[in-house]
């Protein structure tokens, strides 16, 4: 066996066909079927096995493949020993980033890395399902993605460290009648028309949170994934809407109240696999990442469990 036909096998374990692999690593399905036949020569029991169209891992096959990840670290490592040996910290560094998290973190990572001699990002947006971040970490060295406080943890085929655990507050236009309350419940905000994501993005479930708390189903006016144009739609008088604490800037028509009875928080999260850190410009970024959270949460911000801010 050799360093591809164990990456192969990785890839198929999330992937679940010889198609997707192939479209994933740039060969032909051909390609892949014949490195994952001479994988299987080499080993006793058998790695693969059909469920229904799907090509799925047995626990040999899924055993094999976490071995893989060990492989490719320690190959990366490596090569991270000649890379460092011949000075190169200012090596090109991907990210990906949702995008109120790409609109907060991006400017500040740019700045952090424009003296000589620092890593040089690569940036780019990716508004995604939740499910779908994981599988960004073959395209990018690090991904930012955002999952709620409740929901499950990440998978293990990806390494996660926590940036933000950032509230998620109820936003009105200033005027509305519910801002004079320093906090918001449920049935508070039953009754009003809202404005929320598309199906499939993590702030939904506290929607439907909200709902169930309040006892009754809420109007969705709107859907909306971009929070600068949630804020602007809400500013208009077309909804309230959920909307990030520290990662938005401040819109001067809206007010912003925390909300009690529900879990409302998000975390973003740095996702990537753990072999890319191997790489010493990718852990600098990290670096530059963890204190571009702290920069994000001020202490000008309130701290969770007090009344919450004030945007007007």
């Amino acid at each position: 066996m050799d360093e591809r036909q164990l990456r192969i096998l990785r890839e198929l374990g999330e992937l679940g066909s010889v198609t997707a692999v192939a479209e994933a690593l740039l060969v032909t399905p051909s390609a892949i079927s014949q490195q994952l036949r001479l994988l299987q020569r080499a080993i006793a029991v058998p790695l693969t096995e059909r469920r229904g169209r799907r090509l799925v891992l047995t626990d040999a096959g899924q055993a094999l493949a976490g071995a893989a990840v060990e492989v490719e670290t320690a190959l990366a490592r490596a090569r991270r020993t000649v890379d460092d040996f011949v000075g190169r910290p200012d090596g090109e560094v991907s990210v990906a980033a949702f995008h109120s998290a790409g609109a907060a973190f991006f400017p500040l990572l740019l700045r952090a890395l424009a003296a000589p001699g620092k890593p040089v990002p690569r940036l780019a947006d990716e508004d995604v399902p939740q499910e779908d971040f994981p599988r960004l970490t073959r395209e990018y060295d690090i991904v930012l993605a955002h999952r709620l406080d409740h929901a499950p943890p990440w998978p293990d085929t990806v390494t996660a460290t926590t940036l933000l655990r950032e509230p998620l507050d109820v936003a009105m236009p200033a005027d509305h009648p519910l801002a004079a309350k320093r906090r918001v419940t449920p049935r508070d905000v039953a009754d009003e028309p809202w404005i929320t994501v598309h199906d499939g993005f993590p702030v939904l479930a506290v929607i439907e949170a909200i709902a169930a708390s309040a006892g009754r189903r809420l109007h969705l006016a709107h859907r909306i994934n971009e929070f600068t144009v949630v804020a602007e739609a809400v500013a208009a008088g077309g909804g309230i809407a959920l909307m990030p604490r520290w990662t938005m800037r401040p819109h001067p028509a809206l007010a912003l109240r925390p909300l009690s009875g529900v879990q409302s928080r998000r975390h973003i999260d740095a996702l990537f696999r753990p072999e890319r850190t191997a790489r010493s410009a990718v852990r600098t970024v990290l670096a530059e990442l963890r204190r571009a959270a702290r920069d994000i949460q001020d202490p000008r911000h309130p701290e969770q469990g007090n009344d919450g801010p004030v945007m007007r």
